[in-house]
């Protein structure tokens, strides 16, 4: 695969060792994908004296990682790879395009400031054969090849972002040992969780942790559980329309989401502490009550960040473990994930940026990342056994059985209804107040910045 600006380079040829860059992983040793990475050098283009600039959101250590990844592509290409990350990207980024000064690939932490750029045409489309890789190329490739799709200075659709570097959030976290002494089995479908959730409470125990506390952030835990309940219970172009309110909140479709989440979150019996406790808990110590003695709660649906907030004696993979937070088997919408992601985008473009874009689509590239971090790839080619630990491995399972993928909801609405009514209207429906009348109120809100 040749992306279009490569096709003007001269003189392809490996460079090995050009430009003296110090690899993490020695070639052809460790669970890596080596065949292809060495297959693609030796017809890498020759970039020597080039410089490759790339700027993102990645600080200490997933900057280092990052600049390991681009060790390999500095040995097969002699160029010189730089990463510069900050914790200001989303407005450096925004002032250097507008300056004509932006790196030749910027590192977007979500797409939608991506899609600003690309309809002011400060992006360069990665082509149809970009496209088209990651059509084939990535689990749930159609998924991933629109969430890279934005409209460019003419409104005209255009394939720009490639995503690298994912998180999960439809996992539901648990301890083995719990389950195993009460007998309890993993559920399969959303009909058997919610079995599952009712046994647990007819047995006198609490199904579940939920905490919705994050100090101004108050509320963003329940906009996942809706968003997740929204793809397991509408195809994901419904899920589409709803986030970028070409279909209302107020919705009956989006409505019946809330309510799902309802289901677990406005019951007594379902939740530690009663439903009343659930905005005033911490995100941050819910799953605690995972690992209590006796435990507080059986089952805690968050992302795969859960692991930082837990007892510092709890060890992943051995005290707590996840399962995927399945489907309605009567919807049959397949296995949809929600996550998020880095999106990578040309905002410079050079024969250079090209070469590295194309480098990023080999095994390798996510290999590196993944066995020193939490990096996830959807790329159906990576060696599984690269990824740092089993509960990683298992994560990158998931997104590979995945048939749908979704970008956080929330995230991608404005950030006065994304990051604002949407938030305090969960805190809100969590403490009684009717779904209706809370996705009426936040339609208005959105209906006001229109």
């Amino acid at each position: 695969m040749k992306f279009h600006l490569l096709a003007s380079v001269a003189g392809l040829a490996l460079v090995a060792g050009a430009a003296n860059a110090e690899l993490k992983f020695p070639v052809g040793e460790g669970p890596f994908s080596w065949d292809s990475y060495t297959a693609w050098a030796e017809s890498a283009p020759d970039l020597s004296g080039q410089t490759v600039t790339v700027s993102g959101p990645w600080l200490n250590p997933e900057d280092g990682f990052f600049r390991d990844v681009l060790a390999y592509f500095e040995e097969a290409t002699g160029a010189k790879a730089v990463y510069t990350g900050s914790d200001g990207f989303e407005q450096q980024i925004v002032i250097d395009a507008e300056a004509g000064s932006a790196p030749n690939i910027a590192v977007f932490p979500q797409p939608g400031l991506a899609a600003v750029l690309a309809a002011k045409g400060q992006m360069t489309p990665l082509g149809d054969d970009m496209r088209q890789w990651v059509a084939d190329n990535y689990a749930a490739g159609q998924s991933w090849v629109d969430l890279g799709t934005y409209p460019d200075q003419n409104g005209d659709p255009q394939f720009y972002g490639f995503f690298y570097n994912v998180n999960l959030k439809s996992l539901v976290w648990y301890s083995p040992d719990n389950f195993d002494d009460a007998g309890y089995e993993l559920p399969g479908t959303m009909e058997e969780l919610k079995a599952l959730t009712e046994q647990i409470a007819a047995d006198g125990e609490v199904p579940w942790c939920i905490g919705l506390g994050s100090g101004a952030a108050t509320g963003w835990p329940a906009t996942d559980w809706v968003e997740d309940m929204m793809l397991r219970t509408q195809p994901p172009e419904v899920y589409d329309q709803w986030v970028s309110n070409e279909m209302p909140f107020n919705d009956e479709r989006v409505i019946e989401a809330i309510e799902e989440y309802g289901w677990f979150a406005r019951n007594d019996a379902f939740v530690s502490g009663g439903s009343g406790a659930v905005s005033s808990t911490d995100f941050r110590d819910s799953p605690k009550g995972l690992f209590t003695s006796p435990p507080q709660c059986y089952l805690h649906r968050q992302a795969s960040f859960a692991t930082a907030f837990f007892p510092e004696d709890v060890v992943p993979g051995e005290d707590a473990d996840f399962f995927y937070l399945p489907g309605f088997a009567e919807k049959d919408l397949g296995n949809p994930v929600l996550g998020g992601g880095t999106v990578l985008a040309i905002t410079d473009p050079t024969p250079g940026a090209e070469a590295l874009m194309e480098f990023l689509t080999l095994p390798i590239a996510s290999e590196v990342f993944m066995n020193q971090s939490g990096f996830l790839a959807p790329h159906k080619g990576v060696n599984l056994d690269a990824y740092r630990d089993e509960i990683l491995r298992k994560q990158g399972e998931i997104l590979l059985d995945a048939t749908t993928f979704r970008f956080d909801g929330s995230d991608l609405m404005p950030a006065a209804v994304g990051a604002g009514t949407f938030w305090t209207g969960m805190v809100d429906y969590t403490g009684g107040k009717d779904a209706k009348a809370v996705a009426d109120d936040i339609q208005r809100s959105w209906d006001a910045l229109k």
